[in-house]
C-alpha cells in the first residue's frame, strides 16, 4: 500500500467523515421522526464493536439522533433478526451480521436495503475483496451490509499463569512453543501437570480457529453440500484430542461463567482474533498487563468478521443508512480498534501510524497493530454456507456434550457420529 495508502486514509479522515458528521438527517416514506422530534435510531450487536464508545459524538454533531444499542449473545442475536425479518417487524434500525451467519442473510437481500442504492458502490475498493463479496448478491446487484472488522488469529495468553508454570513467557518464545496444534496440546500438559490448573477456557474455541484454517469448511464452495469429513473432521479431531487430555476448563464460549473465568484465572491462553481484545479488556479489567499475545498454531486464519446491515423494514433508513456509512469511515475504525481490537477490513489503514505503530498496554504492549494486520492479509478466505452458523452452532454443542454433559469421556468412534448426525440436521432445517 505503501505512502499513497497512508496519504488516502489522512485525506479520508480528515475530509468524508468530518462531512458525514454534520450530514443532516432526511426522513423517509416508512416513517418520521419521534414524537418529540427525535430519531431513535436502534443498533443490534453482540460483543462490543465500539460503538457506545462513539455514539455520543455522533449525537453531539446530530441533536436530533438518539442511538440505542442492544448487546445480546452472539447466537441469540442473528436468531432474534431472522425471527423478525421474517415477522416482518421489530428488527433493529441497524443490524450487525457475523461472517459465520452472512450467507444466510445475504439469500434474504429483498428484507434488507440494497446499500448500492445508497452510494455505497464507492466504498468498494477500500475493503479487501473477499470481504466486499460477502455481503454481496451472486449476481452483483444487491449489498445487503459494509464489513466492520476480519478475525485474524492469533492466542491471547497469560504471562503471569506461564511463569508459574515454569513455561517462557516472552511472545516470541511462545510463539516457538506450538508451530502445530499437536504442540500445542502437548504445552498445555506441562501446564497442567506443573499448575493443576486447566490450560484452555473451551473445546469450542479450539474447534473453531482449527476450522478456520482449512481449506474447506462445513460448506462445499460449489454446490453448497455439507462436507464434514473434510475441514470439520479435522477441527474436532484435534479440539477432542484437547478436551481429552483434560485441558479444558470447560466453560461454554461467551456465557456468563466463561467471562467470569478470565478474572478468576480458571485458563491460561485462548485463540484470539483481533476483536477477543476489547472482550477481554472489558470483561477482566484488572487483568491489565497480565496478557500477551503469541502466533496462532498452524499459522494464519480467520475467525469472525462482521457487517452492518439496514433491515428494510426500519422506519428510519435514510438516518440509519447515514449512522451506517459514518461508521465506517477511517476516523472511527481506527478509534474502535484502538479501544477495543477489533481490525477494520480496510486494508489501506494497516498503513496508517494510528494502527501500525500502536501497540496495546493491556497486552503487555503488544505490537497488535502489526500481529494482527499481518494475519489479515495473508489468510485465505473460506467459503461459508448459507447454513454455516446453525450448522457450527450443532458441532459446539456436541463438543460441549463431551466436556460436561452425556458424550463425557466418550472415545471419538461415538461423538463424531453424533457431531454428523447434528450438523447434518442443522444443515436441513
Amino acid at each position: 500500500m505503501g505512502g499513497s495508502g497512508a496519504r488516502w486514509v489522512r485525506l479520508v479522515a480528515a475530509g468524508a467523515a468530518g462531512v458525514l458528521l454534520v450530514a443532516g438527517c432526511s426522513g423517509n416514506p416508512g416513517g418520521g421522526a419521534d414524537g418529540d422530534g427525535t430519531v431513535t435510531l436502534k443498533i443490534g450487536i453482540w460483543g462490543d464493536f465500539g460503538i457506545n464508545d462513539l455514539k455520543a459524538r455522533y449525537e453531539a454533531a446530530n441533536p436530533n439522533i438518539k442511538i440505542s444499542v442492544n448487546t445480546g449473545e452472539y447466537n441469540a442475536q442473528h436468531e432474534d433478526l431472522q425471527k423478525k425479518l421474517i415477522a416482518g417487524n421489530g428488527a433493529p434500525d441497524i443490524a450487525a451480521i457475523d461472517e459465520g451467519f452472512v450467507v444466510q442473510f445475504r439469500a434474504q437481500t429483498d428484507k434488507f436495503v440494497n446499500l448500492l442504492d445508497r452510494g455505497a458502490a464507492q466504498y468498494e475498493s477500500r475493503y479487501l475483496p473477499w470481504k466486499w463479496k460477502q455481503t454481496l448478491s451472486p449476481d452483483g446487484k444487491t449489498q445487503i451490509g459494509l464489513g466492520t472488522d476480519v478475525g485474524g488469529l492469533a492466542m491471547c495468553y497469560r504471562t503471569d499463569l506461564f511463569k508459574d508454570a515454569g513455561l517462557p513467557t516472552e511472545r516470541d518464545k511462545v510463539s516457538a512453543l506450538w508451530p502445530t496444534w499437536d504442540q500445542f496440546i502437548a504445552t498445555g500438559q506441562i501446564y497442567t501437570r506443573a499448575t493443576g490448573k486447566k490450560f484452555i477456557d473451551s473445546g469450542t474455541n479450539i474447534f473453531n480457529p482449527v476450522l478456520g484454517q482449512q481449506p474447506v469448511g462445513f460448506y462445499n464452495p460449489g454446490d453448497d453440500a455439507l462436507v464434514m469429513e473434510g475441514g470439520p473432521k479435522v477441527a474436532f479431531e484435534i479440539a477432542a484430542k484437547a478436551i481429552a487430555a483434560d485441558l479444558s476448563a470447560n466453560l461454554p464460549a461467551f456465557q456468563p461463567e466463561w467471562n467470569a473465568g478470565f478474572t478468576q484465572n480458571a485458563f491460561a491462553v485462548l485463540a484470539c482474533p483481533a476483536w477477543m481484545q476489547g472482550h477481554i479488556t472489558n470483561t477482566a479489567p484488572d487483568t491489565a498487563g497480565k496478557w500477551d499475545v503469541a502466533a496462532v498454531p498452524g499459522g494464519g486464519g480467520n475467525w469472525g468478521g462482521s457487517f452492518l446491515t439496514v433491515p428494510k423494514q426500519g422506519k428510519h433508513l435514510d438516518e440509519a443508512y447515514k449512522l451506517l456509512e459514518w461508521l465506517i469511515q477511517p476516523e472511527q475504525q481506527i478509534e474502535v480498534f484502538k479501544k477495543v481490537g477489533n481490525l477494520p477490513s480496510q486494508p489501506a489503514l494497516y498503513q496508517d501510524p494510528a494502527i501500525r505503530d500502536f501497540t496495546n498496554p493491556f497486552f503487555n504492549n503488544a505490537p497488535v497493530g502489526q500481529i494482527f494486520p499481518k494475519a489479515a492479509e495473508t489468510l485465505t478466505p473460506q467459503y461459508l454456507g448459507r447454513k454455516n452458523g446453525p450448522t457450527r452452532v450443532a458441532v459446539e454443542n456436541v463438543l460441549n456434550r463431551m466436556q460436561t454433559g452425556d458424550l463425557k469421556g466418550k472415545p471419538l468412534a461415538e461423538t463424531w457420529p453424533e457431531a454428523l448426525k447434528e450438523a447434518d440436521k442443522a444443515s436441513k432445517s
